[in-house]
């Protein structure tokens, strides 16, 4: 997948289209119902969503003005910013969802060329500007999954579901404690290594399955593993 943040736009506009699709699918019911995530609704998914779009306009308008902006005012804003949006009926959803999806694709286009060399303060640390047009498109395909309504890892891209696989798998091997585990996906001529590769198990299966399994979203039950043993439990994911 291209590391270009204008190319990567036309992703993030089709990605925004079926979330946009899916979300349009839920009556009162279906967003009062639980998401993937633990404690979420999936109201709540959806009300992330669109105030993450808003923290991305934010470093973008910090890394073209140089003003020190964060991606959220601070953790309890953001909390109290998703509480406060999750129980919202699903046009008022769909359109904050469209509108700061909007403004985020305006930010992107307000960007100079030099600015996307800059370094932002984004949640979890200092971030390259030019990777946060990947990082909204890894939202809102991983957090789509979230909404748990019959978007799957298989509707990824192969392209981003390789990307995010590497980044998953890289996050895991710069941890304290790595599991030992060999990664082989489909199609792929290269083994990715976390931890020590010697004794290590070899788990197998499509690049979008190992991708989801390393993030936290599937259990992995469509993966192989030699020799026969269980799985190694991933550390938790960003």
């Amino acid at each position: 997948m291209t590391t270009d943040p204008l190319l990567l736009m036309g992703e993030v506009d089709a990605a925004t289209t079926r979330l946009m699709r899916t979300a349009a699918s839920f009556d009162a019911a279906d967003l009062a119902a639980a998401s993937l995530l633990p404690g979420w609704s999936r109201g709540h998914v959806l009300a992330h969503l669109a105030r993450n779009a808003d923290g991305f306009v934010n470093l973008l308008t910090a890394a073209r003005t140089g003003e020190p902006l964060p991606m959220y005012a601070s953790l309890a804003a953001r909390t109290a910013d998703i509480e406060a949006g999750a129980d919202r009926p699903t046009a008022e959803h769909l359109d904050d969802l469209r509108r700061s999806a909007d403004r985020f694709a305006e930010a992107v286009e307000a960007m100079p060329a030099a600015a996307w060399g800059a370094t932002v303060r984004a949640r979890r640390g200092p971030w390259p500007a030019a990777l946060l047009v990947w990082g909204r498109l890894r939202e809102i395909e991983v957090h789509h999954l979230d909404l748990a309504a019959d978007y799957r890892p298989g509707d990824w891209s192969e392209a981003f579901a390789h990307r995010l696989l590497r980044e998953a798998a890289s996050h895991h091997a710069d941890g304290p404690t790595p599991p030992s585990m060999v990664l082989r996906f489909d199609g792929s001529q290269h083994d990715l290594v976390i931890g020590d590769r010697a004794g290590a198990p070899t788990v197998s299966g499509p690049a979008s399955d190992l991708a989801a399994w390393l993030t936290g979203r599937d259990s992995g039950h469509t993966l192989t593993v030699a020799p026969d043993g269980p799985l190694p439990t991933p550390p938790e994911w960003i």
